[in-house]
Parts: structure tokens; C-alpha cells; sequence
């Protein structure tokens, strides 16, 4: 297992902040399902993103990379109609549940295949729509074969598992019609209107009437910006928040994207955040404990967790049961991990309870998973005594150059021999 240790030392500088994996995601898939050529830039890589790549590309499209950006030119959908291919999602959640309802939509007959926890998150919900609307299922889990041409009708999805669900079907419906009608609440919405968005400037328009969504238009080739990443954000808002000064550049304040809402709860904790053109600036101040309802902002529990660990009184992160099914169950990793730094934590079905104190440095176990890395890197910037996370190469499946940027901040980061 790899290791690296960091050695205590505050966090102040400026850094760019890497393109959105969520966006990339999307504006790469788009522009696989449009005929003729998008030039999407910046050109971005990641294990998740190279894994989105590898998938268009297997399906018929192209994709290069030229002066930094990417070309991709979409798939011949004449062409690949009954095709049999095999898709490696990797470990990338997203790009398995936006896929498989593309990969219907095309009538392709094709086996998905993940790796590490991938083939235990659930896919039931897509399975079940698949099945009940003329697409043949090998089963509910990886790995799963589907042969057939998904109908076009009302497909039944829930919202309060993954919005990825809806996405992946809003990219269906896209390509053949239909429409897909929300069963529970949506949770996670900001990534909603991040695909609708995306989709618009590839020449689809969704449209919402009593939780129905339904498509208007076709894929069509575009040149597109793909904006910073405001999940990736919050990890140096974090560091900033617990004894920093960072400006953050290079994201849209304008975005959808739903964790740019955290910049109100570091205000909350008593963080000074502020706003110039598209800079975002964040310091230090005198941090108290909070409330946070996670439930439209699960990706940004384990960032907002360590500076929970250093706020004043008892933080309660609540509405996150979905946290349990992601890379890792993260409501016990994050729990783990502050224990480990000598952090009172309670662990809740649906969040966890963390008493603000002094962490100190100790040996947290990462898991395999980006997110819990890179917020205990940050704290344990601030830990009294140096900290050793293993595992720490799990950066790479959304932001390979996490500890580069760390170190550009005046972070201490020493990759270690296994031990």
C-alpha cells in the first residue's frame, strides 16, 4: 500500500482549480452522441475521465487531444445498432449509470464490467426500466450483458439513490425520446441542472412539467469550455478554513454545479469567504460548530467533516444516507479517519457527529478513495504531529495533481516506503 506522510505546515497561496469531473463527464459524452466534431477544452485526465474516454471510444466515436483540448467526433448510430462491445466503467459510478441507459438507447449489445467497488453499487433502478421496456438483462449487478433497443416510454426513476440515474436516462431520452418521471425527491439536483445545461449546448433541451422530464431537439457537435470543479474546491476552502489564505481560481460562479452552495456553510463555520470575477478567496477564522443537511451535497461531507474536527462545539452532518454506497461506505471512513486524529466522533445511519477539538497526527486508512485522501491530507496540515495516509494514490481517480497543488500551497507531503 502506498503511503505518504505529511508533516504539519498551513496552507496560503493561490491555485487553479482542475476542470469538473462532472462536467467533463457530460460534455465528453455529449459530444460522443452528436454527429460530426466538438473541440471541448480544457483537455482533462483523471482514471474516471480516461475511463468516460475509453467508453465513447469503444462505442464508435473518436477522441484526440491537440493544444490542450480534446476532439471528439460522435458515433455513426447506424453503425453501431446491434453491435457487441464491452465497456470497462473501471471504478467510475458515473460513467456506469450514464451509459447503460446510452448503450440501450443505441440498441447496443453490450457486457459492463467495473473494478474495485464498482460491482457493488446498485444499478437495480436502471435494470428494472431496462427490463420493463424491451431490453433483455443478464441481472442487476456487474457484470451485466443487455441486448436489445430500449422503447421509448415513461421510465419510472427515483431520485433520492443517485441523481446519476437520471442523468443517464435524460441521455436516453435524448437519443430516442420518452421521458423519465421522478418517484421520490431529487437529491443531488445541482447535478440535474448541470446535464440540462450541458445538454442544451449540444442542441437537446429537457423540459420539466410535474417531475416528468422530457427531450426536444438532437445532439449536435459544439465547441465547449469545461469549467472548474467545485467539489475539488472544497478541499482548499477547507485548508484555507482551518489556518489559510487561498484564492481559488479558475470556477464559475455561476455554475450549477451543486457543491458550489458549500461556499455559505464555510461562512457558516466562520470562515471569511469572498468573490472577485471568478476568484474565489478564503481565510481563516474563528470556527464554530454548524448544522449541515448533506443531502443535495454528499461529495462534500468528507472536506466539510475536517473542518468540523477544528470548529468550536458539535457539528451534526445529517442526510447522508447515500454517503454508505459511494467509493467507500465515507459516513464510517470519515468516522475512522477523525478517531484516528483523536477527533469525538458519533457515527449516525445518516451522518455522524464530530466535537470540534486539536487533531494530532495518526494513521488514517484511505480506503481507495479520492475524497477521504485529499480531506485528511488537509487536515493533517494542521494536526499537531505528522499523519500517515495510505493509500494516498487514490488521488488519481479525479485529481492526480491534488498533492503538486497541496505542495504549491506550502503543504509537507513525502511519499513513504510501505511499511
Amino acid at each position: 500500500m502506498e503511503q505518504i506522510k505529511i508533516t504539519p505546515a498551513p496552507l496560503s497561496g493561490e491555485v487553479t482549480v482542475p476542470p469538473s469531473k462532472s462536467a467533463a463527464h457530460r460534455n465528453i459524452i455529449c459530444a460522443a452522441l452528436a454527429n460530426g466534431k466538438s473541440v471541448l477544452k480544457p483537455a482533462c485526465h483523471s482514471e474516471d475521465i480516461d475511463a468516460t474516454i475509453e467508453a465513447v471510444k469503444t462505442l464508435g466515436a473518436s477522441v484526440t487531444e491537440k493544444n490542450g483540448a480534446f476532439y471528439v467526433t460522435g458515433i455513426d448510430r447506424n453503425a453501431v445498432l446491434g453491435k457487441k462491445i464491452t465497456l470497462d466503467c473501471r471504478e467510475s459510478g458515473s460513467l456506469l449509470r450514464f451509459i447503460i441507459p446510452i448503450a440501450a438507447a443505441l440498441g447496443v449489445n453490450a457486457t459492463f464490467i467495473g473494478s474495485g467497488r464498482l460491482p457493488e453499487r446498485p444499478i437495480t433502478d436502471l435494470t428494472d426500466i431496462l427490463s420493463a421496456n424491451g431490453v433483455e438483462c443478464s441481472g442487476d449487478k456487474l457484470p451485466l450483458t443487455i441486448k436489445g433497443k430500449l422503447k421509448a416510454n415513461e421510465y419510472p426513476v427515483s431520485g433520492n439513490i443517485s441523481s446519476q440515474y437520471l442523468t443517464g436516462l435524460l441521455f436516453a431520452i435524448g437519443l430516442n425520446g420518452g421521458s423519465a418521471k421522478l418517484t421520490t425527491p431529487l437529491e443531488s439536483a445541482g447535478y440535474i441542472d448541470l446535464t440540462i445545461k450541458i445538454m442544451s449546448a449540444f442542441g437537446v433541451d429537457i423540459t420539466k412539467n410535474n417531475g416528468v422530464y422530457t427531450s426536444c431537439g438532437d445532439y449536435k457537435p459544439t465547441d465547449s469550455i469545461i469549467e472548474g470543479d467545485w467539489s475539488q474546491a472544497c478541499f482548499f476552502l477547507s485548508a484555507a478554513a482551518l489556518g489559510g489564505n487561498i484564492t481559488l481560481n479558475g470556477l464559475n460562479l455561476s455554475s450549477t454545479q451543486g457543491d458550489k452552495s458549500v461556499m455559505e456553510l464555510y461562512k457558516s463555520f466562520g470562515a471569511t469567504v469572498n468573490t472577485s470575477n471568478n476568484l474565489v478567496l478564503c481565510k481563516s477564522g474563528n470556527l464554530n460548530a454548524i448544522k449541515i443537511d448533506c443531502s443535495q451535497i454528499p461529495d462534500a461531507v468528507p472536506a466539510l467533516a475536517v473542518v468540523a474536527a477544528m470548529a468550536k462545539g458539535k457539528t451534526k452532518i445529517y442526510g447522508g444516507e447515500r454517503l454508505r454506497i459511494k467509493e467507500t461506505d465515507r459516513i464510517k471512513t470519515v468516522v475512522n479517519g477523525l478517531t484516528a486524529m483523536g477527533i469525538e466522533v458519533e457515527e449516525l445511519p445518516d451522518g455522524m457527529i464530530i466535537t470540534g477539538g486539536a487533531p494530532k497526527g495518526g494513521r488514517v486508512i484511505g480506503t481507495g478513495d479520492h475524497r477521504i485522501v485529499m480531506a485528511f491530507a488537509v487536515l493533517a496540515a494542521y494536526a499537531k504531529g505528522e499523519t500517515v495516509i495510505e493509500g494516498y494514490n487514490a488521488v488519481n481517480k479525479s485529481y492526480p495533481t491534488f498533492f503538486k497543488d497541496f505542495k504549491s500551497l506550502g503543504g509537507i507531503a513525502n511519499v513513504i516506503a510501505d511499511r
